[in-house]
């Protein structure tokens, strides 16, 4: 039997950034993903994020793959907020997305990370952010 633990820091954002996810939008949006990855043999360890972002710890299965991941979840995640009427108005995310392995030892590390993102973000703006997660020199392939 195959033994996989590959662990995946995502963060993706909301269209154009706009901050339209609410803290009750948030806790739905947060719960639906999770049921979403249990579906499609994903482990959601850890999400949280603020009001035009967001960021996922997640367990990969041995044969997914970050692009299938991530379609599945921001995919069905903007259908189900869109039917059912979540926020007003037409929701979906950005196309782009962060996606960075993490090892094993420093999952408590970033779980701690997400966890603290309200906290994080009350003094630190989300291009801060971006200049933490890729480096000062900010060149990413995929830039959230």
């Amino acid at each position: 039997m195959s033994y996989v633990n590959i662990w995946v820091h995502a963060v993706w954002t909301t269209k154009r950034r706009e901050p339209v996810l609410n803290k009750k939008a948030r806790f739905q949006v947060f719960k639906h993903i999770k049921e979403i990855s249990v579906l499609k043999g994903y482990h959601v360890n850890f999400i949280n994020g603020v009001e035009n972002h967001v960021h996922c710890l997640i367990s990969m299965n041995a044969t997914g793959s970050i692009s299938t991941l991530m379609n599945n979840i921001k995919g069905e995640s903007s259908k189900w907020v869109n039917d059912n009427k979540i926020l007003k108005g037409y929701f979906d995310w950005q196309d782009e997305y962060y996606a960075v392995s993490v090892s094993p030892h420093e999952v408590p590390k970033v779980r701690n990370y997400i966890r603290n993102q309200e906290k994080h973000h009350s003094n630190s703006t989300f291009e801060a952010e971006k200049r933490s997660l890729f480096g000062s020199d900010n060149q990413s392939p995929a830039k959230p």
